[in-house]
């Protein structure tokens, strides 16, 4: 696969070598440094007050945006009944208002209000400060660059003021994939690292469920047997080279020992715990998953070109082995 050769860096980032080249996986670990970089404010009991809340009312900023909370939570990664919550704390708030979708009567646009942005704009200064501390490895240069690349792949490319319908914003200038980015200061459009990465985490990550979905296995489940067919490991170990939590990795195995893909062997060099082993049933699942998760990669290669695919990539790397 082309895409196990696009980032030597990410594997010597501490990351399993069968899944560093992966553009899927290198943004779920830079998902998981920017989550461990956001500012830690003391959430507000009426309006936002969280990372989590400026990312909702950023993305509800962005010029043209014209989301409902379904595609907001979708492009977020928040589940509907939380993001209920959020937007009824933030209309109360003044801060949000809801209008009926032209297109579709059932449902409603969100909108930001001057209050909204007056609370962006307060939060500002330690969103700025978290995204200085994520992106300290990259230079200026790099850092833009990266903005411009997760941008194209979030599908902001086309010219200004054309709308993309009630389900998204309109998008952005289209970024130029092959000319070098400026030294100097990052500019606005693209200075949201953090949000960007986000964005673009759960992108790639529900293209590639959906495109799992026939198989009966998930994102996660794919890492884990990627990494097990590497070695047998144990659980602990498992958590580690997938940078998830033992209870996580508990319901993964559990899964795929369900299901026949993975067996528990008692771990010869200590026999109080076991080793974790893939089955010839979990190499078959591996070889159709693999095609599939190979297949949604490759179509980061329409998007931002081959180039602009390794180019991500190595970007990413630089991002994870360099963090703070």
């Amino acid at each position: 696969m082309k895409g196990h050769a696009l980032s030597s860096q990410a594997a010597g980032a501490g990351m399993p070598p069968g899944l560093a080249g992966y553009a899927a996986y290198l943004l779920r670990r830079a998902y998981v440094l920017a989550n461990r970089c956001a500012p830690d404010f003391d959430e507000a009991a009426e309006g936002a007050g969280s990372a989590r809340d400026f990312q909702v009312l950023d993305a509800l900023g962005e010029p043209g945006a014209a989301y409902s909370q379904q595609d907001l939570g979708d492009r977020l990664g928040i589940n509907r009944t939380t993001m209920v919550k959020l937007i009824d704390r933030f209309e109360a708030a003044g801060q949000v208002v809801r209008t009926r979708n032209p297109d579709d009567r059932r449902s409603y646009l969100l909108a930001l209000t001057e209050e909204g942005r007056a609370a962006l704009k307060a939060m500002d200064p330690a969103i700025s400060a978290a995204d200085d501390k994520l992106t300290a490895g990259l230079s200026p240069a790099e850092r833009e660059r990266l903005g411009v690349l997760l941008a194209a792949l979030l599908g902001r490319t086309a010219p200004p003021g054309a709308a993309s319908g009630a389900s998204g914003p309109a998008a952005a200038p289209a970024p130029d994939l092959a000319a070098p980015a400026p030294d100097a200061a990052v500019p606005g459009p693209y200075r949201r690292t953090g949000a960007l990465i986000t964005q673009a985490h759960h992108l790639v990550r529900h293209r590639i469920e959906a495109a799992l979905a026939d198989s009966g296995l998930q994102a996660r489940h794919f890492g884990a047997l990627t990494v097990l067919a590497e070695g047998a490991c144990s659980q602990q170990q498992l958590a580690r080279r997938l940078a998830i939590s033992e209870q996580a990795v508990l319901q993964v195995v559990d899964d795929l020992e369900h299901a026949g893909h993975v067996a528990r062997d008692r771990d010869p060099a200590d026999r109080r715990r076991y080793a974790l082993r893939i089955t010839d049933r979990g190499h078959a699942a591996l070889r159709s998953a693999r095609a599939v998760v190979e297949a949604t990669e490759a179509e980061l290669g329409t998007t931002l070109g081959e180039q602009g695919r390794a180019e991500l990539a190595g970007l990413l790397g630089t991002l994870l082995a360099t963090a703070p």
